[in-house]
């Protein structure tokens, strides 16, 4: 299996910070943001990795991490996205790097307490279709919120007004090579992006998705707010604990 990094984006919602750079090399605690993704699958035993970025800060990516020797890695893949035009369109540009095999996907700003060895092992087991991890908040409107049926995943909505559980979909998705092709047929949202959220519930239409309870804490670090938070979590009880 390979892992999918995207960390593109202005990281608007964190302006003036990311005026002069990434969101994704902001700190938390003592880290920059990138590490944490990275090392969640170095964890689960991915180690052939591409980073989706983007901006005008991209070329600070590979001075940061160069080819990853920092983390025992022996090669770093990179790739640009131009604009923002959504979680699932930044993912398009990972086909060529895939060559075919199911991914792993992290969205950069996701930090977790404790590793995803288990789902991944799950997912390796699976063979085909995806697999997401949920998670209980108590904001599920910021998310894409997972409705359960009978222990089955039916659906996902998009930050819904009124959410129908308090299961938040955190941003890790495993995936066989299909998804390339249901990214290739989805229309923008209203925000004139390609959601992430249509293509899982491509999977659950297809009766091919599975899913997991996330141990321990997650957060992203998305805004001011959850940027504190992920700091304070990550000082009081470290990240990507084995």
């Amino acid at each position: 299996m390979k892992g999918v990094i995207l960390a593109g984006g202005l990281g608007t919602r964190l302006y003036p910070l990311t005026k002069i750079t990434n969101k994704h090399l902001l700190p938390v605690y003592d880290l920059p943001m990138i590490f944490y993704p990275l090392k969640t699958l170095i964890n689960a035993g991915i180690t052939d990795i591409m980073i989706v970025t983007g901006g005008n800060n991209a070329g600070d990516f590979l001075r940061l991490l160069g080819n990853g020797k920092e983390f025992g890695l022996k090669h770093i893949n990179y790739t640009y996205q131009e604009g923002e035009g959504g979680i699932a369109d930044a993912l398009s540009l990972a086909e060529y790097f895939s060559d075919k095999e199911p991914i792993c996907v992290v969205l950069g700003d996701n930090l977790i307490e404790r590793n995803i060895v288990e789902a991944v092992r799950d997912f390796e087991r699976q063979r085909q279709g995806a697999k997401i991890l949920l998670k209980e908040v108590p904001d599920p409107e910021r998310f894409g919120v997972a409705e359960i049926e009978n222990g089955s995943l039916i659906s996902i909505e998009e930050k819904p007004a009124k959410p129908r559980s308090n299961l938040a979909v955190i941003g890790i998705y495993m995936y066989d090579n299909r998804v390339f092709d249901i990214v290739k047929t989805l229309k923008p949202s209203g925000r004139g992006e390609l959601e992430i959220t249509d293509v899982n519930n491509a999977y659950i239409r297809q009766g091919q998705m599975t899913w997991g309870m996330l141990d321990g804490w997650w957060t992203d670090a998305g805004t001011f707010e959850s940027l504190v938070r992920a700091t304070i979590l990550v000082s009081q009880t470290g990240a990507n604990n084995l």
